[in-house]
């Protein structure tokens, strides 16, 4: 397994990200390529005396995208750009798989360009997993797309629903559609169309609409919306689970003595809840749809965030989640040429 990985790309980038391939290819022993600025690589990599025997190489990429470029025409501009290059890898059978904590759209759009759709994919999704009491459930689109037609939710709860049980270990995970309500006829007029088209799918276990609370309560294994109302849930939640955070430890120094004894005794507690609900267990997320491993994290990442994108890309090749979404669409679109030819 070699996974090649955008060191340039993040808001703490190359050091966190170097950092962080160090760390996963100490715990999971895959291979791992940085790709950016040999100088720079190799100046944060020299500080940790051992990585000469990890199996970490370095390859030069003389450019980076930067967050506030449009993402399209800087990588049909910087060819020698680091995600680019790191995709390029792919591509090229080099590498298996891809991972950038630097640009959204320019990760997304590198990997539709250089990999390629998958046929009977027409927008590749990102599948964001939302941690909850039950585990976690599987949020897609969370920014790929902002404008999706019906087929394209259609699309993403296939890809979705795979991905779940493939590498989520869930059985017939159950596949919800976003919206305002939980009857059928509730929602605009994208969700209306979408909702039948949901239910006659034959390969998925399609469980009705599901409103916004449903998520993180877990009532659902897998959501579908189009990609401007899964970012916008996505970072309620993040900016949420922060204030939420930023409340408890004020009240924790307003309350004097008291509140520091008890958190005391809470904090072997309070360290596993934030274990279950810290992000950077998760580390990133698939961009499914496309013709290879791509694996986006965010772009404030850690060296433990960029730990676990390595390892979200060792279980998306070991579970090869790529030739089981082709075989199901091959499958489908069986199933409706038999169903119009009737």
């Amino acid at each position: 397994m070699k996974i090649a990985v955008d060191a340039m790309g993040g808001d703490f980038a190359p050091e966190q990200v170097v950092f962080g391939a160090i760390r996963a290819a100490k715990k999971y022993g895959c291979e791992i390529v940085l790709v950016g600025d040999e100088s720079k690589v190799m100046e944060v990599l020299d500080r940790d005396k051992g990585w000469h025997k990890l199996p970490i190489t370095v390859h030069h990429a003389s450019e980076v995208i930067a967050m506030g470029e449009h993402p399209v025409q800087a990588v049909r501009k910087k060819k020698d750009s680091s995600v680019v290059v790191a995709t390029r890898l792919v591509k090229e059978g080099v590498c298996d798989g891809v991972i950038s904590a630097g640009s959204t759209g320019a990760a997304v759009a590198a990997a539709q360009f250089i990999l390629g759709r998958i046929k009977g994919i027409d927008r590749p999704s990102i599948a964001t997993p939302i941690p909850t009491p039950k585990g976690a459930t599987l949020l897609l689109d969370s920014g790929a797309n902002v404008d999706s037609k019906p087929k394209h939710l259609l699309q993403s709860a296939l890809m979705g629903s795979l991905y779940s049980e493939l590498v989520f270990g869930v059985r017939q995970p159950r596949v919800a559609l976003l919206n305002i309500g939980e009857e059928e006829t509730k929602g605009n007029e994208q969700a209306q169309l979408t909702y039948p088209l949901l239910k006659n799918m034959t390969t998925i276990n399609f469980v009705g609409n599901a409103e916004g609370r449903d998520i993180p309560k877990g009532n659902v294994d897998v959501v579908v919306c189009d990609g401007f109302v899964g970012n916008v849930v996505l970072k309620f939640g993040e900016g949420l689970a922060k204030t939420i955070l930023k409340l408890i430890r004020d009240t924790i120094k307003e309350n004097g003595i008291f509140a520091k004894i008890g958190a005391l005794l809470l904090m072997p507690t309070l360290k596993k809840l934030g274990q279950r609900l810290d992000v950077a267990e998760y580390g990133g997320a698939p961009l499914l749809g496309v013709n290879g491993c791509c694996i986006i994290s965010h772009g404030s990442s850690n060296s433990k965030a960029i730990c676990s994108a390595i390892r979200v890309a060792n279980e998306f090749v070991e579970s090869n989640v790529l030739g089981h979404i082709r075989d199901t669409l091959a499958k489908e679109e069986m199933l409706q040429n038999d169903n119009e030819g009737k």
